[in-house]
């Protein structure tokens, strides 16, 4: 029993002993490894290739380069080589000039500049001068304006139709019947519709990113109507300004609702628009199927080449304008003549008839290319001529800065469409079953 309690007072004594003496020293490990950052090893023979596959492809460059400048030059001294197919005019007994022709009051011609909105300053142009005629007054209109509110309806229509409509600059002249009573219209002076400088009208980039617009939404599946509108109108904005809500007129204050009904004054109800064509049954109305008719209006009033070319003329010698649509892409179009005329190497006169005026829509020779306002009558030489007053840069190369004269086979063969006063075209339009009430 001593010897084991002897023991045990041994380790507790050894045990405090060690608690009050400094740790023992640890045993040393192995070495521990350090990073450091060292120059990169470029191998001589990869860096070598390397540099011999920059310079090879510099060399391709260079040869693609020259290439794509020769093909540049060919095509720029095409361009300026290249000759279209006219003919000699000369012989041609044609009015002295626009004071020769029976005309309507029309404001001088307008240039539409790098647009495809013929189509509105033609149609303008025509309701300017119905306000002058049935009022008395005059009223320069804003063309831009009603461009302006298309190009809205263009887009809410790909929109609801999920991108199975036509977005680009072209339209009809009865699209004024479509957007004034929504959206009423401006005189030049409010709304003027282009912030260059030097004033001319480019729509170019507008267009393209309107359809790069219209191109995501349909890629993207995006169909929110509210919000594809205001990214075109931000688009709109910012190359054409913001249309006002309200404006002063010779000191007035009017909203473009207001000036439509107040100043304007045209009850867009009383004006037709007229079609010769086989492919609808005559007398009765039908669509114009041209793509600048993107909302498949269907309202024309369909009748035979004879019967709508004698109206224009009964129409133009009445005193009336007429808005009017057609081809003019011939070499018997020629802006530094002022002459739109049928050549008879593209067909005899005798045989210019529904027929042929088909055939040429049907294959697109003859196409929707452009609107015109009709302003004036003339007889010629045993012809029928017409006054017509142009926005496109054709009609400014000639003698008569903004005027073609067409003579009437031109008009027979390549015009296709006219929009008129009910009044103008009563005869036709009694032909026309009555609709139900």
């Amino acid at each position: 029993m001593k010897r084991a309690f002897s023991t045990a007072l041994a380790v507790l004594a050894t045990s405090i002993a060690a608690a009050g003496s400094p740790p023992p020293t640890p045993t040393p490990g192995p070495a521990r490894d350090h990073a450091a950052y060292q120059p990169r090893h470029r191998d001589p023979v990869l860096t070598e290739m390397e540099a011999h596959a920059k310079e090879v492809a510099k060399q391709q460059d260079e040869a693609t380069a020259a290439v794509r400048d020769r093909q540049r030059a060919a095509r720029e001294a095409d361009e300026k080589a290249e000759k279209v197919l006219r003919f000699d005019l000369s012989g041609v007994a044609r009015p002295a000039g626009p004071a020769a022709f029976k005309s309507a009051f029309h404001f001088p011609p307008v240039a539409q500049y790098l647009t495809g909105t013929c189509w509105s300053f033609s149609t303008t142009s025509f309701y300017e001068s119905e306000i002058q005629r049935l009022h008395g007054v005059r009223v320069k209109l804003s063309e831009i304006y009603t461009v302006y509110w298309e190009y809205v309806e263009k887009m809410r229509r790909f929109v609801r139709e999920r991108g199975d409509s036509l977005i680009d600059e072209g339209s009809e002249g009865n699209a004024f019947q479509h957007i004034w009573p929504v959206y009423g219209i401006v005189p030049e002076e409010a709304y003027p519709g282009v912030l260059a400088k030097d004033g001319r009208h480019d729509h170019s980039r507008l267009i393209a990113q309107l359809k790069d617009l219209a191109e995501w939404a349909r890629s993207h599946d995006v169909w929110d109507e509210e919000l594809v509108l205001g990214m075109a109108r931000t688009i709109l904005d910012r190359d054409l300004g913001r249309p006002p809500q309200r404006f002063e007129y010779q000191g007035k204050e009017y909203t473009p609702q207001q000036f439509l009904a107040d100043v304007v004054r045209l009850k867009l109800d009383d004006y037709v628009e007229v079609m010769s064509t086989l492919a609808v049954p005559f007398y009765t109305q039908g669509e114009y199927k041209v793509p600048d008719n993107w909302w498949h209006d269907a309202s024309y009033y369909n009748v035979p080449l004879d019967e709508w070319y004698a109206a224009i003329k009964r129409a133009a010698q009445a005193g009336y304008t007429l808005a009017i649509g057609g081809d003019v892409s011939e070499p018997g179009y020629n802006g530094f003549e002022n002459l739109a005329v049928v050549p008879s190497f593209d067909i005899p006169q005798e045989y210019i008839d529904q027929d042929a005026r088909e055939l040429r829509f049907v294959n697109h020779a003859t196409e929707d290319d452009h609107g015109i306002h009709l302003v004036g009558y003339a007889s010629v030489g045993g012809r029928d001529w017409f006054l017509i007053k142009d926005s496109a840069r054709s009609s400014r190369w000639g003698k008569f800065e903004g005027y073609y004269f067409y003579r009437d086979d031109y008009v027979r063969l390549k015009m296709l469409t006219f929009t008129a006063p009910r009044e103008a075209v009563a005869d036709l339009l009694a032909k026309f079953p009555k609709k139900a009430s």
